[in-house]
């Protein structure tokens, strides 16, 4: 589940999905809170997270609404961990769905599946820097559901639960080396279009 999708989303994922117990998640999360933080300076806000968006970073922190399932914040802490560093390698916080929906073409969306993509890809190097290997089939999955919906919201404006488009068994990502990259403030994600 991406950032911006509201806490009546934020249930567990289809049946015979690789979704991990709650008990490893809560592990995990601690784990990957506390690797951001030190390795990469990045303070890491459990927070609560203004509705509808469950979680948000400006380039320098990230924010995760702790009143979300252990899934949803081992998720985002990931893939906003990804976004973080993307934003900093640019210099400055994309304009990937900034457009209105019903707007983007068909080479827009494409950019939108790569960014989204790369992030979560980033955020499973992040993990394996951790030692971390047993999520990848996870993270994959919800990965995918995650740009699934992400284009059809961006093509429709229509918000329906993301767990809709999850499928198990899909091709896995392949982790993104992460480049050294000094973080910095650049702008709030929730001051974009999606919500």
């Amino acid at each position: 589940m991406d950032e911006n999708r509201s806490s009546q989303d934020a249930g567990p994922p289809m049946p015979g999905s690789s979704a991990p117990s709650p008990e490893r998640l809560q592990e995990v999360i601690a784990l990957v809170r506390a690797h951001i933080e030190q390795r990469y300076r990045i303070p890491v806000r459990l927070i609560d997270v203004p509705a509808p968006f469950v979680g948000d970073l400006d380039g320098e922190e990230i924010w995760v609404d702790y009143e979300q399932s252990p899934e949803i914040i081992a998720f985002n802490l990931a893939h906003l961990f990804g976004h973080t560093v993307q934003w900093n390698l640019l210099g400055q916080a994309p304009e990937i769905g900034d457009k209105a929906p019903g707007s983007y073409s068909e080479a827009d969306l494409d950019e939108v599946r790569r960014y989204e993509r790369d992030a979560s890809r980033y955020g499973l190097e992040l993990l394996h820097e951790l030692g971390i290997r047993d999520l990848d089939a996870w993270l994959s999955e919800f990965s995918a559901s995650d740009i699934a919906y992400l284009v059809h919201f961006y093509r429709t404006g229509e918000k329906v639960d993301h767990r809709g488009f999850w499928h198990s068994g899909l091709p896995g990502l392949a982790a993104l080396p992460i480049p050294p990259f000094s973080p910095k403030r650049l702008k709030l994600r929730s001051s974009g279009v999606v919500s």
